[in-house]
């Protein structure tokens, strides 16, 4: 009997998070409403709703794509736009979807959708074998440190389940692994819309001795809990009601972004590395003595500090990096390519600072995923590694540890359009 069968643990049940990553029309949208059929996580009016929508756009069978393409134009064009979040949930675990478009036009959603990710199902058509976004895909995969990849080798009824075809594709992306530094990859041959191996096993492929999809999701190993990482906590807000009740109370609000904290934790604000003591933790309006991520708080210090929005209150013995130069990978997401010298607001945490590029290191080449460091001119959709300077110091984490503290996006001072997504990187 399931946890929700007993009516018990369904909050408690472990919550995985994946996004899907391919080409245009590699059968993301459809695999994603494969999983949700096959596992009976639709509700009757949606299915409704999609078979009407079939009908309309004259497809001979229920299209399940149309469960994850919501928008008019994603229907109409038969492609992704916008990254879909769907949640489902099996006996065992909780899932999180995120569809991410194909289209290397849309290679900032991808990187949204991936950015909390703890797996990555990267298609790859069968016919087609390993493409340029295949490459640029698992590059990012690599980048936001994902450590658990399936490839879903799809399309297999178009190539007669040939074991040939998978065997090459599964030797080729292990290569490409391989120099990506990719921990843990998996291959299972699939059809998406036939629904061979998602949910339940193939007969198709009877030289195929691994697990479905569906099974190996509800598998992969969860990442260390960020409650179980060194306490960070950027402040939002000061509170200062100054009230007859409360003519002389000041609390920090804000989300702790990894790490717990107790009444008594001796802390360090910074950048100032000025230490005090919790004396106070604030859940709403209820008085606590521990907080965890990601809960949202407010901490009060024994000592009259200075403390603003922007800054990092940590335990004084979980120091993060402090400076202003640091060193990052940045996807660029923005049509005008990125300018040296320029400056950008940069957003980190809930900090705000002047920023700008002094050097490029190098840019990555997809096609061959060698560094070239010869070519300084970053236009949208590239990956380089870059040094940024910031006008004041920042408390960061490498990215690879914390994905909080070691992100941050660049803001055009003009247009106010977010230009750029950084991970800061040794």
């Amino acid at each position: 009997m399931s946890n929700i069968e007993k009516g018990t643990g369904y909050l408690d049940m472990e919550l995985l998070r994946f996004t899907t990553a391919g080409s245009v029309d590699d059968g993301k949208s459809t695999l994603i409403g494969r999983l949700l059929y096959d596992s009976k996580s639709i509700f009757e009016d949606q299915l409704e709703a999609v078979e009407a929508a079939s009908e309309r756009l004259g497809n001979a069978e229920v299209n399940l794509a149309l469960l994850t393409d919501g928008l008019r134009a994603e229907r109409e064009q038969g492609i992704t736009i916008d990254v879909a979040y769907r949640y489902f949930a099996t006996p065992k675990r909780k899932f999180i979807i995120a569809d991410t478009p194909g289209h290397i036009e849309y290679t900032r959603n991808m990187v949204t959708g991936a950015s909390t990710a703890d797996a990555a199902i990267i298609l790859v058509d069968a016919r087609n074998g390993i493409i340029e976004q295949t490459k640029r895909h698992s590059y990012i995969a690599s980048l936001l440190k994902i450590d658990y990849v399936i490839v879903a080798i799809n399309k297999m009824d178009l190539v007669d389940f040939s074991e040939d075809v998978y065997e090459n594709i599964k030797k080729e992306y292990a290569h490409i692994a391989e120099l990506l530094g990719l921990k843990h990859v998996f291959f299972i041959p699939i059809s998406a819309l036939k629904g061979d191996n998602v949910v339940n096993a193939s007969e198709n492929t009877p030289w195929y001795k691994g697990e479905t999809l569906l099974h190996l999701l509800e598998q992969v190993p969860l990442k260390e809990g960020i409650d179980e990482l060194p306490f960070r906590f950027p402040v939002q807000y000061v509170v200062r009601p100054q009230t007859a009740e409360w003519p002389d109370y000041r609390a920090y609000a804000g989300r702790v972004a990894s790490g717990t904290i107790k009444v008594g934790d001796k802390v360090t604000v910074l950048p100032s590395y000025t230490e005090s003591t919790v004396s106070r933790i604030d859940e709403g309006t209820k008085q606590i003595d521990e907080a965890q991520a990601p809960q949202s708080i407010s901490i009060s210090l024994a000592d009259d500090v200075d403390v603003s929005r922007g800054s990092q209150i940590v335990k004084s013995n979980e120091l993060p990096h402090v400076g202003q130069q640091v060193d990052l990978m940045v996807c660029w997401l923005n049509h005008r390519p990125l300018q040296l010298r320029q400056k950008y607001i940069i957003r980190h945490a809930t900090d705000e600072v002047q920023g700008l590029v002094t050097a490029v290191e190098y840019k990555v080449n997809i096609n061959t995923l060698e560094n070239v460091s010869d070519d300084q001119k970053i236009n949208m959709n590239d990956i380089a590694k870059i040094t940024l300077k910031v006008s004041k110091p920042l408390a960061y984490d490498l990215y690879a540890n914390n994905r909080t503290t070691g992100s941050l996006i660049f803001v055009d001072e003009g247009t106010n359009e977010t230009v750029g997504a950084g991970m800061i990187v040794e």
